[in-house]
């Protein structure tokens, strides 16, 4: 009787501890998959302001339309890629748009008029706290996809995540580690 008590208890320890890990990982995939919610809503802002940005440029600026051009491309590109799923293509469209968004605020710099439109300055003062945003964003999915990989490479988790299909979760992170440097623009 006590080895039938035993061995009872035992496989309820075991189930437990497998409904929990299990659990856990449930819980640290809805995570990840918020905070990606997040981002895709601060890019999607950013998707949203730039053509209203590239148009108060427009009239400033008609010796610089291969600059807007190209802006408005990556943006473009950037929101055709937004629902392919793949965080890599994601984040290099991304990249190459805030590099565009980089250029077109340094040949802005030619223009005096532009810099001092009370338009054109807001715009940029909404881009700068979106990308902010979206670094904050960044930083929290970056985390909640360190914690679910804790969970699914670590033992015994990874038991638990290779039997259910749980994997590794990619980092959203900047193609070109140079891209980190915070631009000059002077106004």
């Amino acid at each position: 009787m006590i080895t039938v008590i035993i061995i009872v208890g035992i496989a309820l320890t075991i189930a437990i501890s497998l409904i929990l890990l299990y659990n856990g990982m449930v819980n640290g995939k809805n995570m990840v998959d918020e905070a990606w919610s997040g981002i895709s809503v601060q890019l999607k802002r950013r998707h949203d302001l730039i053509p209203v940005l590239v148009n108060s440029v427009k009239g400033y600026m008609t010796h610089e339309q291969e600059t807007l051009t190209r802006v408005a491309e990556l943006r473009a590109q950037a929101v055709s890629v937004s629902s392919s799923g793949s965080l890599q293509t994601i984040a290099n469209a991304e990249n190459q748009l805030m590099g565009a968004l980089r250029s077109l605020f340094a040949v802005s710099e030619n223009y005096p008029e532009l810099r001092a439109s009370e338009n054109f300055m807001q715009l940029q003062e909404q881009l700068s706290l979106l990308e902010d945003e979206i670094q904050l964003s960044r930083r929290y999915y970056n985390g909640t996809a360190r914690d679910q990989n804790n969970r699914v490479l670590q033992f015994p988790g990874n038991l638990v995540a290779r039997a259910f299909g749980f994997g590794k979760i990619e980092y959203f992170e900047l193609a070109d580690p140079a891209e980190a440097t915070v631009p000059e623009v002077k106004f």
